[in-house]
C-alpha cells in the first residue's frame, strides 16, 4: 500500500482524468441538490422526466467552463487560495449561465424550467464545496505522507498579524519543510485566545509554557518593523531556553511579493546589537552632496564602500572610488555597474602614499568633497610594523589633505577611530597624529577639515564577529584575549550615516564623536553567537582566553562625557574638546617622523610618536620601555 501511495504521489494524474473526476463531482452534486431540494423524499415525476436534459445541460456547461478556465490543469497537491477562488468564480459563473438557459427554455422552447432555480443554487454551493474540499484533502494527505506529524519540528510564530499568517502558509506549502506551528505569540491582548488558521494565539507570558509542553525547537519572528529594543528582549527570552530564533525578512525583500521558506533566516548577532534607526537631516545632506563630485579614499573597504552606497542616494554628479585593493574594488565596480545610476562613478586604483598618482586624480576629477577612509586599522599588525603605520595613516592622510587644499576642495572628512583617544598602541597614535595634522591645517585654509571618530563596526573586514562566525563553523574553539575585555559596536550603515551627517554639519576644525551606546563584553558576544547557532558552550563550542595582544586595551574610550564633549543638534553626534596645535609646529614634527621611515628603527619611530602625542602610553607592548614615568 505504501509503495502504491509513493507511486501515486510521484506521478501526476493525466489532466483528462482530473477533468472527468470534476465532471463526476458535478453529476453527484446535481443529484444531491435534487435530494436536498425535496428533503430526501420522492422526487416529482415531472422533474424525473427532465433528468436527461437537465444532466446533459449542466454537465455540458460545466465542461465548457472547465475547459475555458483550465481548472483541471492545476497540480491538485499544491492547491492554494488562488486555485480555490478560481473554482468558486468558474462554478458560480456556470450556474448563472444555467439560470439564463432555464429562463430561455421556459419562455421560448419547453414552456417550463428544466431545473428548479433552487436546485441550481444548491448545486452551485455543493459543487464549490466538494471540488475545493476534495483538492484540499488530497493536498493534506500528500503533505502528511511527505512529512508525517511525528517527524515534524515544532515551532512558534511570534506575531499573529498578516506577516505571521503568510509565514505559516509558507511553512505549510513547502513539502521539504518539516515544521509544525504549535502556536502564535502576540502582544495584542485582543488576539489572545483566538484561533488563526487552526492554531491558537497566546500572550507572551505563555512562551515558556508553550516551549516546554510542545518541545519547541525554533521561534520565528514575523513582525514587520519590529523595534530593536523589543526584538532584543524577545531574542534574549528565547536564548534563555536554548531556542533557535529565525527571522522573516521585510516585505520589500520578498521575491515577487511572495515569501519563500529559504528567506526565513536565523537571527544573527548584528541584529541582536541593533539600535533604533538613526534620524538623519536628509535635506541638509542632500544640499551638501547633490550634484557634487565626491572622492572616497579606501573605497573598497567596509566603511569606504558603504559611504559610497550612502552618497549614491543623494545623486552626486560623480563618485570617484579610490583604493589600492584591486579585487575588492573590482567587486564594488561590478555592484555599481549593476545598478541604474543617474550619475557617473569612476573606479581608480591608487595608493594614498603616492603623491604623483593622487595629483593626477585631483587634477582629472576636481573633487569638491573628500571622504578619507583609507587607513591601516589592525592594532597588532601596526604594533609590529610601526613604519608602515606612519606611511599610510600619517603620510597618506597628509598627502590627501595637502592636495585637497591645493585643489580648493570644499570639505575634507576624515574617518578616525576611538583608539586615537589616549592611545595605547601605534595604530591609535598614528590616527591621532593624522587628526592633529588635518585639524591644524584647516586653520589656515579655505578647505573645511572635519574628523569623525567612532568605535568598532559590526561585520567589517577582520573584525571580531566574522572571526567568531568562522571559528563556530569550524567547531571551535572561540578565542578571546581577556574575559573582561569590552568594545563599543555600531553597524556599518549606522556609522556611515553619522559620518555623512557630521560631515555636512561641520564648519571646519571639529572632531565629531559618535554615541556608540553601551560597551559590550566580548565574551557575552561570543556566548550569544554560540546560542544563536543552536549550540552549547563547553558542550559544542569552547571559549579559550589567549591574553591581551600587543597594544590592546581592555576598555576603549570615546571622549563621550560631558566634561570633554559639546552637544550638537543630533543627539548621537558630539563635538570633542581636544588640544589644538599650531600648524608650523605640527608640520615640523610630522616631517621629522616621516623621515624616520628610512631608518626602519621601530623604537626611534615610536619614541617620536610619543613626543608628538604625550598621552600615548603603550600597553602590553615592547614599547612600554619608552614611556616616561
Amino acid at each position: 500500500m505504501h509503495k502504491l501511495l509513493d507511486y501515486f504521489w510521484k506521478y501526476n494524474l493525466p489532466r483528462w482524468t482530473i477533468l472527468l473526476i470534476d465532471l463526476a463531482i458535478c453529476a453527484f452534486s446535481l443529484t444531491l441538490a435534487f435530494f436536498l431540494r425535496f428533503n430526501f423524499k420522492s422526487i416529482p415525476q415531472n422533474e424525473l422526466d427532465n433528468f436527461p436534459i437537465a444532466y446533459s445541460v449542466v454537465l455540458l456547461v460545466r465542461l465548457i467552463s472547465f475547459v475555458i478556465s483550465k481548472t483541471y490543469k492545476g497540480v491538485v497537491r499544491y492547491t492554494g487560495a488562488k486555485d480555490a477562488s478560481r473554482i468558486f468564480i468558474i462554478v458560480l459563473a456556470g450556474s448563472l449561465v444555467l439560470y439564463f438557459i432555464n429562463i430561455i427554455t421556459r419562455q421560448l422552447i419547453l414552456g417550463h424550467y428544466i431545473i428548479p432555480h433552487s436546485v441550481i443554487i444548491i448545486d452551485a454551493l455543493v459543487t464549490i464545496f466538494i471540488m475545493i474540499s476534495s483538492r484540499l484533502a488530497i493536498k493534506a494527505i500528500y503533505f502528511e505522507n511527505k512529512n508525517p506529524e511525528k517527524e515534524k519540528t515544532h515551532v512558534i510564530i511570534y506575531g499573529a498579524g498578516e506577516s505571521g499568517i503568510i509565514t505559516k502558509r509558507t511553512l505549510d506549502r513547502d513539502a521539504a519543510v518539516r515544521y509544525k506551528v504549535v502556536g502564535f505569540i502576540d502582544d495584542d491582548e485582543k488576539k489572545k485566545g483566538r484561533s488563526l488558521e487552526g492554531v491558537f494565539i497566546f500572550s507572551s507570558d505563555k512562551l515558556h509554557e508553550l516551549i516546554t509542553e510542545n518541545q519547541v525547537e525554533s521561534v520565528i519572528l514575523s513582525i514587520q518593523n519590529l523595534q530593536p529594543t523589543k526584538k532584543n528582549s524577545i531574542i534574549d527570552e528565547c536564548l534563555k531556553y536554548g531556542i533557535r530564533v529565525l527571522n522573516v525578512p521585510p516585505v520589500a525583500k520578498w521575491i515577487n511579493g511572495e515569501l519563500s521558506f529559504n528567506q526565513i533566516k536565523s537571527i544573527n548577532i548584528d541584529e541582536l546589537l541593533e539600535r533604533d534607526p538613526i534620524k538623519l537631516d536628509n535635506g541638509l545632506i542632500n544640499e551638501q552632496l547633490n550634484d557634487k563630485i565626491i572622492l572616497i579614499t579606501g573605497a573598497a573597504g567596509s566603511i569606504g564602500s558603504e559611504l559610497a552606497r550612502q552618497c549614491a542616494k543623494f545623486n552626486p554628479r560623480m563618485l570617484v572610488l579610490l583604493d589600492q585593493a584591486e579585487s575588492p574594488l573590482h567587486e564594488l565596480e561590478l555592484e555599481f555597474n549593476e545598478k541604474t545610476l543617474s550619475f557617473k562613478h569612476e573606479v581608480v586604483i591608487g595608493d594614498v602614499r603616492n603623491k604623483e598618482r593622487l595629483q593626477n586624480v585631483f587634477k582629472t576629477f576636481k573633487p569638491q568633497i573628500v571622504f578619507h577612509a583609507a587607513a591601516y586599522k589592525h592594532v597588532p599588525m601596526m604594533e609590529n610594523n610601526p613604519s608602515e603605520s606612519i606611511l599610510t595613516n600619517i603620510l597618506g592622510t597628509k598627502t590627501v589633505a595637502d592636495l585637497a587644499v591645493e585643489n580648493n576642495v570644499e570639505k575634507f572628512v576624515m574617518i578616525s577611530t576611538d583608539k586615537a583617544v589616549n592611545p595605547t598602541n601605534v595604530m591609535g597614535a598614528s590616527k591621532r597624529i593624522a587628526e592633529i595634522y588635518t585639524q591644524s591645517l584647516g586653520k589656515s585654509s579655505q578647505t573645511k577639515f572635519i574628523t569623525t571618530r567612532f568605535g568598532n563596526v559590526l561585520g567589517s573586514n577582520g573584525s571580531v564577529i566574522p572571526r567568531f562566525k568562522k571559528q563556530i563553523e569550524q567547531g571551535g574553539p572561540i578565542t578571546i584575549t581577556h574575559p573582561d575585555i569590552t568594545r563599543f559596536f555600531m553597524t556599518i550603515p549606522e556609522a556611515c550615516q553619522l559620518v555623512l551627517e557630521a560631515g555636512c554639519m561641520g564648519k571646519g576644525g571639529e572632531i565629531f564623536v559618535f554615541d556608540m551606546g553601551k560597551s559590550v563584553k566580548i565574551v557575552d558576544l561570543a556566548r550569544n553567537m554560540i546560542k544563536l547557532s543552536g549550540l552549547k558552550e563547553n558542550t559544542d563550542i569552547k571559549i579559550i582566553y589567549t591574553g591581551l595582544r600587543p597594544g590592546e586595551k581592555l576598555y576603549e574610550e570615546l571622549l563621550a562625557s560631558s566634561e570633554n564633549t559639546l552637544p550638537t543638534h543630533h543627539n548621537q553626534i558630539l563635538v570633542g574638546k581636544v588640544r589644538e596645535y599650531e600648524f608650523a609646529e605640527v608640520t615640523q614634527f610630522i616631517n621629522e617622523l616621516i623621515a624616520l621611515f628610512n631608518s626602519q628603527d621601530n623604537k626611534r619611530i615610536v619614541a617620536k610618536m610619543k613626543d608628538i602625542v604625550p598621552e600615548f602610553v603603550s600597553n602590553n607592548s615592547v614599547f612600554e620601555t619608552l614611556d616616561k614615568n
